[in-house]
């Protein structure tokens, strides 16, 4: 079955978890470590509030503090690492990795290309699953796209990464306050 399909499926698990007037607004599916699939549901009532529930691989309901934090840190990481990489802008980026090649044509053009068009491989289309090498893997390229652009310094990603710690602790302080079930 592909990460589609199971999506699906928990969806129709977690609708069953909705509380009067809640509608479930989204799965988050991630893998905080081997063998261990969690999918974060986000539900959101008539006045916008949200709560969630965390379901494994069988779709039961999850009531580990630690395994839910460990789920959430990881889907938000790489939820943050595919927004910040190449800027944001990646399509953008390439359309003018492009077009500078065409009209100047300068040294490494084709370098910076290869590696912009590697991010995109790597960054893939949604639905994706939040994992630990899936968060190397858009780093570990985008870096290489940001030293193809002759950025040999502080990496820009990995400065937006430190600086988005912050709201990925927000986020797990959401989760754990406005859960469905008491975590232990």
């Amino acid at each position: 079955m592909g990460l589609r399909e199971e999506l699906e499926r928990v969806a129709g698990l977690a609708r069953r978890l909705a509380a009067p007037g809640e509608t479930l607004a989204g799965v988050l599916p991630a893998e905080p470590g081997p063998d261990s699939r969690v999918y974060l549901c986000a539900f959101v009532d008539e006045p916008g509030a949200r709560s969630w529930v965390a379901l494994d691989a069988e779709g039961e309901p999850i009531s580990s503090r630690s395994a839910v934090r460990d789920a959430v840190s990881i889907a938000a990481l790489c939820e943050l690492a595919e927004e910040t990489a190449a800027g944001g802008e990646l399509e953008r980026l390439r359309a003018d990795l492009v077009t500078l090649r065409l009209t100047e044509n300068p040294p490494g053009i084709e370098e910076a290309e290869a590696a912009a068009l590697d991010l995109e491989r790597v960054l893939g289309a949604p639905p994706r699953l939040a994992t630990p090498s899936y968060l190397d893997a858009v780093g570990l390229a985008t870096r290489r796209l940001e030293q193809a652009l002759g950025d040999g310094g502080a990496s820009p990603f990995a400065t937006a990464l430190k600086q988005g710690l912050v709201a990925v602790d927000e986020l797990a302080a959401e989760v754990e306050g406005r859960y469905k079930l008491e975590l232990t």
